[in-house]
């Protein structure tokens, strides 16, 4: 018989054993204390724990309630093992995965001008969504069906709200390391955007 912990991970409540809650923990503090100088560790750690949730989410079930370690080492091999994250030098090099992760349809907040869509397909695709949207156009004014076309994808294709929905519409695998590659990148557009 083991003890359990509730913990609330990523916004999400979970019950742990032991064993589980120490692994876990041990992992989110490795993490966190790559990124003590980080401006944005704050960012960075709410994310990976979002993509912990969603990994924990579907090991649970109504039959299974609880995660085990074996839940957290599963957890492990997916998201990456704090030492093999690289250092600030290399960040650009080792961030980016060459395999591919699972790719997924969303809208694209990012680089909407109406709904998201084009970019979404865009970012799908792996090409300009301006060629896109020239798409749609000529679909709306040859065929008539473009504008009906798109309303139709705004209704079915769900926005990426968070940095791993955004990861997966781009095919890149959800690791810690990716996770971190993109905070910064969006960060480092924030800052652009807001110089004059």
């Amino acid at each position: 018989m083991k003890r359990t912990t509730t913990v609330n991970i990523g916004g999400q409540v979970f019950n742990m054993d032991e064993d589980a809650h120490e692994m876990l923990d041990y992992y989110l503090a490795s993490i966190a204390g790559q990124f003590e100088d980080d401006k944005e560790r704050k960012d960075i750690m709410d994310d990976i724990e979002a993509r912990i949730a969603e990994i924990f989410q579907n090991k649970v079930s109504a039959f299974r309630q609880v995660i085990t370690a074996d839940d957290v080492n599963d957890m492990t091999r997916i998201m990456g093992k704090p030492s093999d994250f690289g250092s600030e030098g290399d960040d650009t090099l080792q961030g980016y995965s060459r395999k591919r992760g699972y790719k997924r349809m969303y809208r694209d907040p990012d680089t909407r001008i109406l709904g998201g869509v084009c970019g979404g397909l865009g970012a799908y695709w792996h090409i300009d969504p301006i060629i896109i949207r020239v798409l749609f156009l000529v679909a709306l004014f040859g065929f008539g069906i473009g504008f009906l076309l798109y309303i139709l994808l705004w209704i079915v294709i769900p926005v990426a709200k968070t940095t791993a929905q955004k990861l997966e519409m781009r095919g890149e695998p959800v690791t810690v390391e990716n996770i971190k590659r993109f905070v910064r990148e969006e960060f480092g557009n924030v800052k652009k955007s807001m110089r004059f």
